[in-house]
């Protein structure tokens, strides 16, 4: 899951929802140094990913993905996944898409205490840039995608995925409002 997907998933606190991001960050960090909250929000975020990268719809939906590129299909899920949490909203949530993204920015900026540099910067652009607002737009998840190819240390072919995504939006949406129902039931469950 990406950062839009995990701050939903995340348990109801702003703690928890930085500590949901935080799991991306969280190597080299003394997670016991954590308050109990922000380590309660990167427990979650790990057992969220354990879930969706075992899940039968996620596996079916990375053999979308042509050979040269299949091995960042899940890369390419992650992003495409908060693009179509975004189009389902109202499937998965009675709250506001807009009003949950800005009091979601609003926290980010506000515990910046808790995070390593490393994830302060992405926030800061992320709030800044409004990465959920144009996520919205699927020409924008494929810029987003290209930058994620720049940032790979070693040569690949992953830059353009976007055009396989668009290959096969039908499925790869169908199987994602399949998935993603079962991961919103389980992740309630999960501490």
């Amino acid at each position: 899951m990406n950062h839009l997907a995990h701050l939903f998933l995340a348990p109801d606190s702003p703690e928890a929802r930085v500590g949901s991001i935080l799991g991306d960050f969280a190597q080299g960090i003394d997670l016991a140094g954590l308050p109990d909250e922000v380590h309660r929000g990167v427990r979650h975020h790990l057992r969220v990913d354990a879930y969706t990268d075992q899940h039968t719809e996620v596996r079916a939906s990375k053999r979308c993905f042509s050979p040269m590129r299949r091995r960042f299909a899940g890369i390419a899920l992650d992003v495409l996944y908060d693009h179509f949490l975004l189009r389902h909203w109202q499937c998965f949530s009675e709250d506001d898409p807009d009003s949950f993204i800005a009091r979601v920015y609003r926290e980010l900026e506000s515990h910046g205490e808790v995070m390593p540099a490393s994830m302060r910067a992405v926030t800061e652009r992320m709030v800044r840039q409004d990465w959920f607002g144009a996520y919205r737009d699927l020409d924008r998840i494929g810029y987003a995608l290209d930058r994620i190819s720049e940032r790979i240390r070693f040569p690949n072919r992953f830059s353009g995925v976007i055009e396989e995504i668009k290959a096969n939006e039908t499925e790869l949406e169908s199987r994602f409002l399949i998935f993603f129902p079962e991961l919103q039931r389980i992740a309630g469950e999960f501490e």
